[in-house]
C-alpha cells in the first residue's frame, strides 16, 4: 500500500484540499476547458439513465436496473480515483500536492459561499426579481412562488444543507478514504441529485441512489450541526444554545433524515424558522418548521448565515488539521 493511501496521509490530503479550494475555488477557465468531475460523473449517469431506465418495464425491473447503474457508476469512479491516487503516491511529496489539487475539486466551499452571497446582493440591488433569479441557481423550488422572506429562507436553507452534503460530507469521506473515498461519495451524491427523485421516471430507477445517499450523509449531517453550533458559540449575535435546542427538537421532524440537522442548527443559531411548507415546480411539499424564531428572514439574515458558515468552515479545517496531527503522532 502506498503512503498516500495510508489514513494519516488521507487526513493531510484533506487539510490541503480544503485550503486550496477555499483559496482558489474551481477555476472558471478550467471548467470551460475540461468540465468538472461532477459533470463527468453526471454524463455517465445520464447515459445509463437513457440506456437502462425503460419506461415499459415493471417497477421491480427498473429498480434492479437502477442498482446496476449505480454499481457501474461507483466502479468507474472508484477505479479511476484509485488509479490517480496510486499514481500520485508514486511521486512522493509532489504527488501529494497533485492529489490535493485533484481532491480540491470535491468540496465546494467557495462556490457555495459566492452563490448564496449573490442572492443577498442581487436582492438588495435589483429587488425581488433579482433575488429570484439568483436563488433559482441554488434551489429546486419555483422562485416565482417566493416572496422576499421565503426567498431569503430558501437561500439560508440551501447554504445549510449544501454545507453538509457539498462540503462536510466530501471532507468526511476524503479523510476516511483518500481520493477514492471522496470521489465515491461525490458519485453517490450526484446520482441522488440526478435520479433520486420520487417522480414517475425515477422513483424505482433512482431508489438505490437515494437510499445510499441518505446513508453516506448520516455522519456528515450530524457533524455539520455540531460545527454550526460551535460557530454560533464564537459569533456575536448568534445563539449556540438556540441552535442546539432546535436540533434536539426539530431535526428528526424533517422529511429528510439528514437535511433537518444543519437546517435546524442554522435556524436556532439565527433565531429563525426554516424549511416548512414550500413549492417545488407545481408541487406543494408539506414539511415541519425548523427552529421557533421568526419566519420573516431578510438579506441581512443571509449575511449573518454566511458569517456562521465561514466560521464553521474554519472549524472543519481546524478539526481536520487536528486529526492529521494526532494521526501523525500515533
Amino acid at each position: 500500500m502506498t503512503a498516500l493511501t495510508h489514513p494519516p496521509d488521507s487526513l493531510v490530503l484533506l487539510v490541503l484540499a480544503l485550503a486550496i479550494e477555499a483559496a482558489l475555488g474551481y477555476p472558471d477557465r478550467l471548467y470551460r476547458l475540461a468540465g468538472h468531475p461532477v459533470t463527468w460523473i453526471g454524463g455517465l449517469i445520464a447515459a445509463l439513465d437513457r440506456g437502462l431506465n425503460r419506461e415499459g418495464e415493471s417497477p421491480r425491473r427498473r429498480r434492479a436496473a437502477g442498482v446496476l447503474a449505480l454499481l457501474l457508476v461507483l466502479a468507474a469512479t472508484g477505479l479511476a480515483a484509485l488509479a490517480l491516487s496510486l499514481a500520485c503516491g508514486a511521486l512522493g511529496g509532489a504527488g501529494l500536492v497533485l492529489c490535493a489539487l485533484l481532491a480540491a475539486s470535491l468540496p465546494a466551499q467557495r462556490s457555495l459561499h459566492d452563490h448564496v452571497a449573490r442572492v443577498a446582493a442581487d436582492l438588495r440591488r435589483d429587488g425581488l426579481a433579482g433575488g429570484r433569479r439568483a436563488v433559482a441557481m441554488i434551489v429546486g423550488r419555483n422562485p416565482e412562488t417566493l416572496d422576499e422572506a421565503a426567498l431569503c429562507r430558501a437561500a439560508i436553507e440551501s447554504l445549510s444543507e449544501n454545507f453538509s452534503d457539498g462540503i462536510v460530507a466530501p471532507a468526511v469521506w476524503l479523510g476516511a478514504g483518500g481520493l477514492p473515498g471522496g470521489a465515491l461519495y461525490k458519485a453517490i451524491n450526484t446520482a441522488d441529485s440526478m435520479i433520486g427523485h420520487r417522480t414517475p421516471r425515477h422513483e424505482a430507477f433512482g431508489w438505490a441512489a437515494a437510499r445510499l445517499d441518505d446513508l453516506v450523509n448520516l455522519p456528515a449531517s450530524r457533524l455539520t450541526a455540531g460545527l454550526i453550533v460551535a460557530a454560533a458559540a464564537l459569533t456575536r449575535g448568534a445563539s449556540a444554545r438556540g441552535a442546539l435546542a432546535a436540533v434536539r427538537r426539530d431535526a428528526g421532524r424533517h422529511r429528510s433524515p439528514n437535511a433537518g440537522w444543519p437546517e435546524a442548527a442554522m435556524a436556532g443559531a439565527l433565531g429563525l424558522r426554516l424549511a416548512g411548507p414550500r413549492v417545488y415546480g407545481a408541487t406543494r411539499v408539506e414539511d415541519a418548521w425548523m427552529g421557533s424564531g421568526r419566519a420573516e428572514a431578510t438579506a441581512d439574515d443571509i449575511a449573518r448565515a454566511l458569517v456562521l458558515y465561514r466560521r464553521a468552515c474554519l472549524l472543519l479545517w481546524g478539526l481536520a488539521a487536528g486529526l492529521a496531527g494526532i494521526a501523525a503522532l500515533v
